[in-house]
């Protein structure tokens, strides 16, 4: 299913993202020689609709087309056929983004491939490059409070989520490697995050290493992923029509990374339904009666906390999440958890 390549075809970087089915038949993973031998390593793709990283990518490589690369970069080229139908993920697919902890599809073994090629090469860092599925600002991701993670992670915004439930996650499998990242770059059609994302890459091809110190408090505003939210299975949802099963008010995804207080109402139910979203902590433990409760067919938020990656599209609604839950991490609780990383 992988194709690795030491050279960059002909064309390439000139290549959109619908256009790379056809010029690599799969998922590819890029070697480029340069400067400094130990390679930093990109994902790209993961998510077929998410193309701020292959458009920086591509940036880059036309920026370097006559000079050699001030360090050596591998690239993962993902989901190729998802890509040239400008969609998250195929229906017959796995998510390329939920394969890198085992299992035995075609998905799982190419992960396992990526990991071994990579895990020769000792990489200098990775960075998963993907956009929001919602308005969201850009922000990084990190699965561990290390000085490496977080630095990189500040280099790219103050703003930052640690979380540690998702375990078939690229930035997961390679925090064995190496210090690991995912970066979030707005939404898909924004041409800003593609603008951020090819600046910041850049940057770090020309780092000599990554400092293993913690950025100051006042640097780095950091958020902690509590609970994953689902739409149950079978349940009809929307945010536009209000005699669906669930119906959520469509403004509610403007609030993303703001504090949702206690008695703010996320949706309505419909007659007869069992009044209960999948909400599950890092453990997989049902927390739902932690954070809502049902009054009448209202759901009420039953204590404050912040929302991420709320998103409208219904499609990604069900191959995914409908969002996730967040807590502020003090000062305190920053400076302690960073010790035991």
């Amino acid at each position: 299913m992988l194709k690795i390549l030491d050279h960059l075809p002909p064309g390439l970087a000139d290549c959109p993202a619908e256009g790379l089915e056809e010029a690599l038949g799969g998922p590819t993973l890029l070697h480029l020689p340069g400067e400094r031998p130990d390679p930093l390593f990109l994902s790209v793709l993961l998510h077929g609709n998410e193309i701020a990283g292959w458009e920086a990518v591509r940036g880059i490589l036309r920026d370097f087309s006559e000079a050699r690369l001030p360090r050596s970069l591998s690239v993962l080229i993902g989901n190729v056929k998802a890509a040239r139908l400008g969609l998250r993920r195929l229906d017959d697919q796995q998510d390329y983004n939920r394969v890198w902890d085992g299992g035995d599809s075609p998905e799982h073994r190419m992960a396992r491939q990526v990991v071994e090629e990579m895990r020769r090469r000792s990489p200098i860092a990775s960075i998963d490059v993907h956009n929001t599925t919602g308005p969201n600002p850009h922000y990084a991701c990190v699965n561990w409070l290390d000085g490496r993670s977080l630095y990189l992670a500040q280099r790219f915004s103050r703003t930052a989520v640690y979380f540690r439930a998702l375990l078939g996650m690229q930035s997961m499998a390679f925090s064995k490697l190496c210090p690991s990242i995912t970066i979030e770059c707005g939404l898909p059609e924004s041409p800003e995050g593609i603008v951020h994302a090819k600046a910041y890459l850049e940057q770090r091809l020309f780092e000599e290493s990554i400092p293993d110190h913690l950025p100051a408090a006042d640097e780095l505003e950091l958020f902690h992923t509590q609970a994953r939210v689902r739409i149950p299975e079978g349940l009809s949802f929307s945010f536009q029509h209000q005699d669906a099963d669930f119906y959520m008010p469509e403004e509610l995804v403007e609030q993303n990374f703001r504090e949702l207080p206690e008695g703010t109402a996320f949706g309505t139910w419909g007659d007869g339904v069992d009044p209960r979203l999948k909400v599950q902590d890092e453990e997989g433990k049902d927390v739902f009666d932690m954070y809502f409760e049902n009054r009448d067919r209202q759901l009420i938020v039953r204590q404050p906390f912040f929302l991420s990656m709320l998103t409208t599209r219904e499609k990604i609604v069900e191959q995914d999440c409908l969002c996730y839950l967040m807590e502020r991490m003090t000062v305190p609780e920053f400076g302690e958890l960073a010790q035991k990383a």
